[in-house]
């Protein structure tokens, strides 16, 4: 099978200036918490066949995610990651059983709601952040993560509620963010998406996005445990608005 760097439904700048937004966003979520991969997403939505672009943005950020953590894997909260997993292969295998559309304002609406809950209401209870509840959590957003890819929002809010140092919410949020992706490489595989085709540009995305990440980690070390949690909450609450405003106009609220 004939590989080529470049897709066919892609021009050379398009690529080229994606490259470029796949190192900006890693730095953003490795220097602000969050927010990248969604950025990611909305930029890809404009350019990739509607068929590529959950698969493909999903290849992409196990690569980031994979990157971040392994830069940062003496602050990954292990006990987390080990509830994690388990919740993990139980969504996916749930969704790749049920293979379900889920309607876009629904879930758009769920997670906003959830993020905003997460980063101004009170705290969870502590048996919320035992092994059980990050079963439950895990398993949701592994579920819907298979068919909107945007959960990261949602995992990033539910991580921060456990932890308040720096270092250790973006590790970890990497970490459990790695394992989240890893399945859709045999789901989407199963149900037929063609990687090979965008493999050398999957790659190309990944190396870029370690850059920035690098990049974003040095910035992290600037910032106080307080400024870091008082941007991620901003940056959360931009994403779940985002995601309302996105509902209303999916549904015709706004005219």
């Amino acid at each position: 099978m004939e590989l080529t760097l470049i897709p066919d439904s892609l021009s050379l700048s398009v690529a080229l200036f994606l490259l470029a937004c796949s190192a900006l966003t890693s730095m953003i979520t490795a220097s602000l918490g969050a927010g990248g991969g969604v950025l990611l997403l909305v930029l890809m939505a404009g350019w990739l066949p509607p068929a590529a672009i959950i698969p493909v943005h999903g290849m992409i950020q196990l690569g980031s995610n994979g990157g971040r953590a392994v830069l940062t894997r003496r602050q990954i909260d292990w006990s987390v990651i080990a509830a994690f997993a388990p919740g993990v292969v139980a969504g996916a295998l749930l969704g790749a059983w049920l293979l379900v559309d889920l309607p876009a304002t629904v879930w758009q609406l769920t997670i906003a709601l959830f993020v905003l809950f997460l980063c101004w209401g009170p705290s969870l209870p502590k048996a919320s952040f035992g092994p059980a509840g990050i079963f439950l959590a895990s398993g949701l957003t592994s579920f819907v993560s298979l068919f909107v890819g945007a959960t990261g929002p949602l995992v990033a809010a539910f991580i921060k509620q456990i932890h308040r140092d720096r270092f250790t919410t973006v590790a970890t949020f990497a970490a459990a963010m790695t394992l989240q992706h890893a399945p859709k490489a045999l789901v989407f595989t199963v149900a037929g998406f063609v990687f090979p085709d965008w493999l050398p540009f999957i790659l190309a995305m990944i190396a870029c996005g370690f850059a920035g990440t690098w990049l974003g980690l040095h910035v992290l070390r600037s910032l106080s445990n307080r400024w870091f949690h008082r941007i991620f909450n901003v940056v959360l609450t931009a994403l779940a608005l985002r995601l309302v405003w996105q509902a209303g106009v999916g549904s015709g609220w706004w005219g």
